[in-house]
This record gives C-alpha cells, sequence and structure tokens, in this order.
C-alpha cells in the first residue's frame, strides 16, 4: 500500500476499535451482550447510511485488503479459542438431554432452511444450487456458544443445573453445526472428494500425534519469563496458520484449521500458557481483530435498498430461523424429561446466533452461494435472534426462578415443580 493508504489505515482501526467499545457499552447497558453492540456498528459503518458514502470516505478500496486481511485473522483466532473451549467435560452427565436437544435443534431448523432455499433459489440464484440449499440449512441451525456463555455469565446462571445443560447442549451444537458447514464448503467449493478426504487422517493425526506432544510440551516446569512467554506465543501462532493452510488446501476453509488447532491443545498442565499468553491473544482478538471483521461483514451489508418484497424474506428467514431452533430445542428437551419451563429456557438460549452466524455468513458470501441482498437479510436475523435471547430470559427465568434452582433439592431438571416463589 502507499503510505497514505497506511495512514488511512490506522486511522480507519482507530474508528473502528473506538465504535465497537461505545456500541458494545450501550448494548451492556441495555442488558444485551456487548458483542450485538459491535455487530450492529460495524453494519452502521456499512454501505446502509447515506448511500454508502460513509463506508466510501472511511474504507477506500485500496485499505480493504489489508482490513480482510486482519479479519480473517481475528476470525481464526476466534475459532481457535472456540476449539479450545469445547471441552468434553462439559458433558459430564448430561450426554443423553445435550444429544436430543443439540440434535432436535439442528435437524428441524436444517429442514426448514432447506425448504425456504428451495422457496428463494430462482429470487436468489448461487453458483452451486446444492450448495446453496444445505449452506441455508445449516446457517439457520448455528448457534453462537460464546454468545451463550456470555448471556448466562451477565445473569449468573452458569451454576444453575439449566445453566451447565445449556452450555452442554450449544458446545454440541456448535461441534455439529461447524461439520456441517465443512461438508457444505466441501460440496460448493468444487473441491476434489479425494482431496477433501485427507481431512480424516489429518484429523487423526492432530488427535493422536499432535496433542500428545503438546501435552507432554505443556506439562514441563520450565520457569516463567518474557522469552519463554514470547517463545509459545509464536509457536501458537505457526500452528494455528499451519493447521489453516492445511484445511483450506485440502478443499475446507481455514477456520476449521485453527477450531481443530483449538481443540487439540492440552487441557491441563501450561499454567503459563492460560495465565499469560492466551489471555493476551484473546483480548488482542476481542478488542482489535473482532471489531475489524464486524467492519468488513457490514460492508456487504446494504439496507437501504430493501423494500416489501425483502421484508416479506426476511419475514419467513426469521420464521425459519427462530421457529425451527425454538421448536426443535424445545422439542428435544421435553422428549428428555426436561420440565416445561426449563425446555423454554433451553430453547430461547438455543436461539443465540451473534458472531458464530456472521462467521457462517461470511464464508456462505465467500463461496458464492449468498448474494448481497440475501446475506443482509441474514445479518439482520443474526441481529434479532441473538437480541430477543435476553428479552425472552428475562421473561421465561426470572431471579426468583434461578435462585430455587440452585438449591440441591431442585437440582433435578425432570418432573413437575411449582412456578411461584416460595413464602418466606
Amino acid at each position: 500500500m502507499k503510505p497514505d493508504a497506511w495512514m488511512t489505515l490506522g486511522v480507519d482501526l482507530l474508528v473502528i476499535v473506538a465504535l465497537a467499545r461505545a456500541a458494545g457499552a450501550l448494548a451492556r447497558k441495555a442488558g444485551q451482550p456487548p458483542v450485538l453492540g459491535e455487530i450492529l456498528a460495524g453494519v452502521l459503518l456499512g454501505p446502509t447510511l447515506f448511500h454508502g458514502a460513509l463506508a466510501g470516505t472511511l474504507f477506500p478500496h485500496d485499505v480493504r485488503p489489508a482490513l480482510a486481511l486482519l479479519a480473517n485473522v481475528g476470525v481464526s483466532v476466534f475459532m481457535f479459542f472456540v476449539g479450545l473451549h469445547a471441552d468434553r467435560a462439559r458433558m459430564a452427565g448430561k450426554g443423553r438431554i445435550a444429544a436430543s436437544v443439540a440434535g432436535s435443534a439442528l435437524a428441524v431448523p436444517f429442514g426448514l432452511g432447506v425448504l425456504l432455499a428451495l422457496y428463494l433459489a430462482a429470487a436468489h440464484p448461487a453458483r452451486h444450487e446444492l450448495g446453496f440449499v444445505l449452506f441455508l440449512g445449516t446457517a439457520m441451525s448455528v448457534t453462537a456458544f460464546p454468545v451463550l456463555a456470555r448471556i448466562l455469565a451477565d445473569r449468573n446462571l452458569v451454576d444453575t443445573p439449566i445453566g451447565g445443560v445449556a452450555l452442554a447442549c450449544a458446545a454440541v451444537d456448535d461441534v455439529l453445526a461447524w461439520t456441517m458447514l465443512a461438508v457444505v464448503t466441501a460440496v460448493a467449493g468444487g473441491a476434489s472428494p479425494w482431496r477433501v478426504l485427507l481431512v480424516v487422517p489429518f484429523a487423526a493425526a492432530m488427535v493422536w500425534a499432535v496433542r500428545p506432544l503438546l501435552a507432554r510440551w505443556a506439562e514441563r516446569e520450565r520457569p516463567a519469563s518474557r522469552i519463554r512467554s514470547a517463545a509459545v506465543f509464536l509457536c501458537l501462532g505457526t500452528g494455528l496458520a499451519l493447521c489453516a493452510t492445511a484445511t483450506n488446501a485440502m478443499g475446507l476453509h481455514a477456520f476449521f484449521g485453527a477450531f481443530l488447532f483449538g481443540a487439540v491443545m492440552p487441557r491441563r498442565g501450561a499454567p503459563e500458557l492460560r495465565a499469560t499468553v492466551l489471555p493476551f491473544v484473546e483480548r488482542l482478538s476481542s478488542k482489535l481483530l473482532l471489531p475489524v471483521f464486524f467492519t468488513v461483514a457490514g460492508l456487504g451489508v446494504d439496507l437501504s435498498q430493501v423494500d416489501g418484497r425483502a421484508l416479506g424474506e426476511l419475514g419467513l428467514v426469521l420464521l425459519a430461523a427462530v421457529g425451527g431452533k425454538f421448536g426443535g430445542a424445545y422439542l428435544g428437551a421435553r422428549a428428555s424429561g426436561v420440565r416445561p419451563r426449563h425446555s423454554v429456557v433451553l430453547a430461547t438460549l438455543m436461539n443465540t446466533r451473534g458472531l458464530t452466524e456472521l462467521i457462517a455468513l461470511a464464508v456462505g458470501l465467500q463461496l458464492g452461494l449468498l448474494d448481497g441482498a440475501l446475506y443482509s437479510l441474514m445479518v439482520v436475523m443474526a441481529l434479532v435472534t441473538t437480541a430477543m435471547a435476553g428479552v425472552l430470559l428475562r421473561w421465561a427465568y426470572p431471579p426468583w426462578r434461578a435462585e430455587l434452582d440452585r438449591g440441591p433439592e431442585r437440582a433435578d431438571l425432570g418432573g413437575a415443580v411449582g412456578d411461584r416463589p416460595r413464602a418466606s
């Protein structure tokens, strides 16, 4: 880039970070997860306002490739942490409920998404028809595990029985949804089936060879130092880049390699790693790189030309996404013997999409499976479903109910219980 372009890029980063932090703070004051405000800020920086004049002035075309590179790095780091937090310990004692809820919360919206894709195919032609159908079904099935966990933490619900089950369900849903998206990427990307099949031995080598090596390396007792931390940081970055490059060469997206690298990281040992290096990387990603991704995603969202037809399509998208996810999760929970109120809570939480949905939509846009109009509507769906989760949760699971569930006599989610607070 030219020297003046570098200066423009620096100004852009300052604007993006400042607006993201302000929007995140406003969202938190409104009782919403900060990521909702950050995503909305990215959309407002796009061509929706002032007929694109604001976006064209702030983000000229010669700096957009650099922003896109930073956005991809940010998403790769985020996917690394998604894999890192996919802990099997969350499933302890919750496997049956988690499998039932996650399975039905994927199957029902996927089916509705496929039907919707068949209806929208003529109005929104894609490069690959089968890929478009499968992608829209997958996009309707996504649950944002990080946003769900943040909502539970903000409302002090992590230590409740329903909080633990919700985290387990979202973790299973996350893994299944990313697997489905990987299949869609392979189908729509036109990669050779033989090349895609290399993912199987690659994943096996990561689990059975790389993970034990990382565990032995992490458990070595060494004195903490800046040089040691820098070496760990360099090794993490190299491993993430190699895994991302490998899956990209196999015909999948680079994000899947980052996710896999995070998933094979050791859960024990490496106290220095978890205490110093990882928090720094996570802060760098959340404070700088992810807001850049929200902005890059927002540059593809143009709501200034929304008409009656687009509003009708948005209604159908919301119906398939919200109705399918809520109905599927509720039915799966009830089939596992969960009380009606707790089933509603699970269904409400599973409807959060946020950043995870945006990543999936970015993949669909890059593959040519979404045009600009449908991409914009899907981003609105991600915002609406994330915002409504917090609002509905206050009604479905008020604080007095959470306090009752913290008691040892209410640890079981099954069976009938009263819905009124006890008399003091």
